[in-house]
């Protein structure tokens, strides 16, 4: 029975643990080191300049530790039972993600295929992407746990954008025509646009208000004031 009843909260870690293992066998060709892979295909015209190839891999192998290290700090469960490895993993997830996987997205999102319409998605995306898990990490270390939690369900969206945008090329191309470069500004806003208003929307629905603030009490009115209403 105690199984059963853990069934629920089993089913996060061991669905980011397989999207970890797609990721994986995706970016194990790029451990080649060869610049006509897959993906950098698509980038031969800039694959010359070393602060891009130095983006990239560095965004693709810190970002499946990213990745992975979701699985164990959304369960209640982990939390509880096992609270070191939660710290530990968040360490791993705000490290990686502050210091090497958002900067090189960012740096990325200059070079992204599609335009500007698409270059822009990314160029917004990669700095709220580092704003919200900064503002986790702050929030943590103030001790105020319930917005630690809303900030890192954002940031943790905005990391499954990489899942979103594939999924959606997939549907895209297998139930729709539409020419390249259209599909792939379409995906590029909605990946993290849809994902950050659906958690939005999951927080407001938990909390009953989607962004953390108190506004100011009213000032209380003076007898004068009572006086005239009256």
């Amino acid at each position: 029975m105690k199984i059963i009843k853990h069934i629920p909260t089993l089913c996060w870690p061991i669905a980011i643990l397989f999207f970890t293992y797609q990721f994986l066998l995706i970016i194990a060709p790029y451990t080649s080191w060869q610049l006509d892979v897959d993906f950098l295909i698509t980038k031969q015209h800039i694959i010359h300049l070393t602060h891009y190839r130095a983006a990239f891999y560095a965004h693709i192998f810190s970002s499946i530790f990213v990745l992975a290290s979701g699985a164990f700090l959304f369960s209640k469960y982990i939390l509880q039972k096992a609270p070191k490895l939660h710290r530990y993993a968040g360490r791993i997830y705000v490290s990686a993600l502050l210091l090497v996987s958002a900067p090189s997205g960012f740096v990325m999102a200059f070079y992204a295929n599609g335009g500007w319409a698409a270059k822009w998605s990314f160029i917004l995306m990669a700095p709220l992407w580092w704003y919200f898990t900064w503002k986790g990490l702050d929030t943590a270390r103030k001790r105020q746990f319930a917005e630690h939690k809303k900030w890192m369900l954002r940031s943790y969206a905005l990391t499954l954008s990489a899942v979103s945008l594939r999924v959606y090329q997939m549907l895209l191309g297998q139930f729709f025509h539409l020419d390249p470069i259209t599909q792939y500004v379409l995906v590029s806003w909605t990946a993290w646009l849809g994902n950050w208003a659906a958690i939005e929307a999951w927080i407001w629905w938990k909390t009953g208000r989607s962004f953390s603030f108190s506004p100011a009490p009213l000032p209380r009115p003076s007898g004068r004031v009572s006086s005239l209403a009256a």
